[in-house]
Protein backbone atom coordinates (compact mmCIF):
# COMPACT_ATOMS: atom_id res chain seq x y z
CA UNK A 1 0.00 0.00 0.00
CA UNK A 2 2.60 2.35 1.40
CA UNK A 3 0.26 5.37 0.69
CA UNK A 4 -0.59 8.78 2.95
CA UNK A 5 -4.42 9.40 3.38
CA UNK A 6 -6.23 12.28 5.49
CA UNK A 7 -8.81 10.42 8.17
CA UNK A 8 -11.87 11.81 9.09
CA UNK A 9 -13.07 12.15 12.58
CA UNK A 10 -15.89 9.25 11.78
CA UNK A 11 -13.15 6.83 10.76
CA UNK A 12 -11.49 7.25 13.81
CA UNK A 13 -14.55 6.59 15.77
CA UNK A 14 -15.56 3.49 13.97
CA UNK A 15 -12.16 2.60 15.01
CA UNK A 16 -12.14 3.60 19.14
CA UNK A 17 -15.80 2.91 19.92
CA UNK A 18 -15.31 -0.87 17.51
CA UNK A 19 -18.91 1.05 15.77
CA UNK A 20 -20.44 -1.89 13.85
CA UNK A 21 -20.39 -2.63 10.85
CA UNK A 22 -17.21 0.17 10.04
CA UNK A 23 -15.05 -1.03 12.85
CA UNK A 24 -13.03 -3.81 10.29
CA UNK A 25 -12.82 -1.32 7.31
CA UNK A 26 -10.82 1.16 10.35
CA UNK A 27 -9.06 -1.32 11.76
CA UNK A 28 -7.40 -2.47 8.79
CA UNK A 29 -6.44 1.09 8.15
CA UNK A 30 -4.72 1.11 11.28
CA UNK A 31 -3.30 -1.72 11.15
CA UNK A 32 -1.59 -0.72 7.99
CA UNK A 33 -0.38 2.08 9.43
CA UNK A 34 1.31 0.06 12.32
CA UNK A 35 2.85 -2.22 9.64
CA UNK A 36 4.19 0.92 7.88
CA UNK A 37 1.83 0.45 4.98
CA UNK A 38 0.43 3.49 5.25
CA UNK A 39 0.83 6.81 6.98
CA UNK A 40 -2.15 8.71 8.26
CA UNK A 41 -2.60 11.88 8.49
CA UNK A 42 -5.49 14.33 10.87
CA UNK A 43 -6.06 17.50 11.90
CA UNK A 44 -6.01 19.04 15.59
CA UNK A 45 -9.95 19.46 15.00
CA UNK A 46 -10.46 15.71 14.97
CA UNK A 47 -8.34 15.35 17.78
CA UNK A 48 -10.84 17.67 19.48
CA UNK A 49 -14.13 16.34 17.82
CA UNK A 50 -12.94 13.10 18.96
CA UNK A 51 -12.24 13.52 22.87
CA UNK A 52 -15.56 15.78 22.90
CA UNK A 53 -17.37 12.44 21.90
CA UNK A 54 -15.22 9.79 23.87
CA UNK A 55 -15.31 11.97 26.92
CA UNK A 56 -19.05 11.33 27.28
CA UNK A 57 -19.01 7.65 27.16
CA UNK A 58 -14.93 6.82 28.47
CA UNK A 59 -14.78 10.09 30.87
CA UNK A 60 -12.17 12.64 30.69
CA UNK A 61 -9.14 10.53 31.53
CA UNK A 62 -9.71 7.40 29.95
CA UNK A 63 -10.54 9.55 26.15
CA UNK A 64 -7.14 11.33 26.71
CA UNK A 65 -5.50 7.78 27.30
CA UNK A 66 -7.06 6.61 24.21
CA UNK A 67 -6.30 9.84 21.91
CA UNK A 68 -2.39 9.22 23.41
CA UNK A 69 -1.97 5.79 21.63
CA UNK A 70 -3.97 6.89 18.46
CA UNK A 71 -1.14 9.71 18.70
CA UNK A 72 1.44 7.51 18.05
CA UNK A 73 -0.18 6.27 14.87
CA UNK A 74 -1.31 9.10 12.69
CA UNK A 75 0.22 12.47 12.38
CA UNK A 76 -1.23 15.66 13.05
CA UNK A 77 -0.94 18.73 10.64
CA UNK A 78 -1.17 22.16 10.64
CA UNK A 79 -3.60 23.80 10.19
CA UNK A 80 -2.80 27.37 8.43
CA UNK A 81 -4.66 30.82 7.74
CA UNK A 82 -5.12 29.72 4.20
CA UNK A 83 -6.92 26.77 5.01
CA UNK A 84 -9.04 29.11 6.57
CA UNK A 85 -8.93 31.53 4.50
CA UNK A 86 -9.98 28.51 1.59
CA UNK A 87 -12.39 27.08 4.00
CA UNK A 88 -14.55 30.15 3.90
CA UNK A 89 -14.23 31.16 0.74
CA UNK A 90 -15.65 27.15 -0.41
CA UNK A 91 -19.06 26.65 -1.46
CA UNK A 92 -19.03 23.26 1.52
CA UNK A 93 -22.18 23.36 3.13
CA UNK A 94 -20.23 22.20 6.32
CA UNK A 95 -17.34 24.18 7.39
CA UNK A 96 -15.19 22.27 9.34
CA UNK A 97 -15.30 19.81 6.12
CA UNK A 98 -14.29 22.03 4.19
CA UNK A 99 -11.02 23.19 6.70
CA UNK A 100 -10.09 19.21 6.73
CA UNK A 101 -10.46 19.18 2.82
CA UNK A 102 -8.16 22.30 2.39
CA UNK A 103 -5.76 21.31 5.28
CA UNK A 104 -5.22 17.85 3.27
CA UNK A 105 -4.27 19.44 -0.30
CA UNK A 106 -2.85 22.25 1.29
CA UNK A 107 -0.44 19.81 3.03
CA UNK A 108 0.14 17.53 -0.24
CA UNK A 109 -2.22 14.58 0.68
CA UNK A 110 -4.20 13.47 -1.76
CA UNK A 111 -6.38 11.13 -0.44
CA UNK A 112 -9.19 11.79 2.37
CA UNK A 113 -10.88 9.11 4.30
CA UNK A 114 -14.29 9.35 5.23
CA UNK A 115 -17.69 7.78 5.70
CA UNK A 116 -19.52 11.01 4.84
CA UNK A 117 -18.33 11.16 1.19
CA UNK A 118 -21.38 13.03 -0.11
CA UNK A 119 -19.92 15.87 2.80
CA UNK A 120 -17.53 16.38 0.09
CA UNK A 121 -19.42 16.81 -2.72
CA UNK A 122 -17.51 20.09 -3.76
CA UNK A 123 -13.91 18.08 -3.40
CA UNK A 124 -12.29 18.29 -6.98
CA UNK A 125 -8.60 18.62 -6.24
CA UNK A 126 -8.49 15.17 -3.98
CA UNK A 127 -9.61 11.71 -3.50
CA UNK A 128 -12.47 11.42 -0.89
CA UNK A 129 -13.33 7.67 -0.52
CA UNK A 130 -14.78 5.41 2.53
CA UNK A 131 -11.69 3.24 4.04
CA UNK A 132 -13.40 0.36 1.90
CA UNK A 133 -13.19 2.12 -1.13
CA UNK A 134 -9.55 2.67 -0.34
CA UNK A 135 -8.93 -0.86 1.15
CA UNK A 136 -10.26 -2.24 -1.86
CA UNK A 137 -8.17 -0.08 -4.35
CA UNK A 138 -5.19 -1.61 -2.44
CA UNK A 139 -6.04 -5.24 -2.51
Amino acid sequence: MNKSAFVDSDVILDLLAKRAPFFSDAARLFTATENGALQLHTSPLVFANVHYILRKSLGGVQARNVLMKLRKLVAVLNISEHDIDCALASDFNDFEDAIQYYCSINSGISTLLTRNVKDYASASSIIVCTPAEFLASYA
